[in-house]
């Protein structure tokens, strides 16, 4: 997935704090994907109660070009990674990556639960707005096509990079949260997510058949 260029504006300037410091050493950005719908972020699972209350007038004073730009790439990611590892659930030649994948399905689900509400308290709209470009470690709808053709041990390595640069990416970008965030809600969460990432990363890495497949 070399996707280098950010997106054009209005996209770039709620992720321009996020992501510049990967742009300037060519680990991030995102270019045009003709076989990306448009989606919401909250496409794959129903608002929390919480999420639907509207935020005061101030919550996104309170909130950096940082902390906007990684609530809104980190909701569609997790959602997007949520499809394939549905299908990893189901279909997966190997049983411990289908069983890894109902896992780590409850985990992703989970941060959504946590990530909408923090977007209602930002006063940030429900909608995705990297919808048309695929960003680094963004499972697309292109990879999703690919996944459903694949079957057998092909399906598997295609689940197993596609999950790999998942975890890598949201991993890397929730750190520059941590460090650059402005608001102590949003580098909780995201520390949480770093810390969940590494854990099934490592798992990712001693499943059957990964040595292979992620080289």
């Amino acid at each position: 997935m070399n996707r280098r260029n950010l997106p054009p504006l209005p996209h770039r300037a709620a992720v321009l704090g996020l992501l510049g410091v990967l742009v300037l050493t060519g680990a991030a950005g995102c270019s045009s994907a003709a076989d990306s719908g448009p989606r919401t972020v909250a496409d794959s699972a129903p608002r929390t109660a919480e999420a639907r209350k509207s935020a005061p007038p101030s919550a996104t004073r309170s909130a950096s070009a940082t902390d906007v730009g990684w609530v809104q790439l980190m909701t569609p990611m997790n959602q997007q990674a949520v499809k394939l590892l549905t299908l990893a659930a189901e279909r997966a030649d190997e049983p411990r990556l289908r069983a890894f994948a109902v896992r780590l399905r409850a985990g992703q689900e989970a941060e959504l639960d946590r990530l909408r509400p923090l977007l209602a308290r930002m006063g940030l709209p429900l909608t995705d707005v990297h919808a048309g470009h695929d960003m680094p470690g963004m499972v697309t709808e292109r990879d999703l096509t690919a996944a459903r053709a694949a079957e057998g041990p092909a399906f598997d390595r295609l689940v197993l990079a596609g999950i790999r640069d998942h975890l890598r990416q949201s991993a890397q970008v929730s750190r520059s949260e941590i460090t650059a965030g402005g608001r102590a809600d949003a580098r909780e969460l995201a520390g949480a997510l770093v810390t969940a990432r590494e854990t099934f990363l490592a798992e990712l890495e001693r499943l059957p058949g990964a040595e292979r497949a992620l080289g």
